[in-house]
């Protein structure tokens, strides 16, 4: 019977991550992103976030950098907050399905404007 644990604790993890990001790390950096989801291993050792830049910006070298130190930096407290055995690694993803999603959402709508009705049969 599989276990829905992993999945129990990156919700968790994912809400006080947010929380964390909005109040304790000041950095500009990190502003300007979303966190999408958190995808944990089975074992519970290691957190990947899954993020996005709002307003579709670029993921920048200072903003991966900015993201790691932010991880490193939150994972001893969000172990403690969530009361954890060992706090798992918080590794930070760029997820670039949601923006694929979006561009072919954006295509499918430029393509149902260009046929008139008589070829949406």
């Amino acid at each position: 019977m599989p276990s829905h644990r992993p999945e129990r604790v990156g919700e968790m993890i994912h809400r006080e991550l947010a929380q964390r990001l909005l109040t304790e790390v000041k950095d500009p950096m990190l502003e300007p992103i979303s966190i999408l989801g958190v995808d944990m291993t089975r074992d519970l050792s290691r957190a990947t976030v899954r993020f996005l830049p709002l307003g579709g910006g670029e993921v920048t070298e200072a903003m991966s950098e900015a993201l790691a130190r932010a991880g490193r930096t939150l994972r001893g407290p969000i172990g403690r907050a969530l009361r954890l055995r060992s706090a798992p690694e918080i590794v930070f993803e760029y997820d670039a399905q949601h923006e694929e999603a979006v561009r072919i959402t954006h295509l499918l709508s430029e393509i149902g404007k260009t046929l008139g009705p008589e070829d949406e049969a």
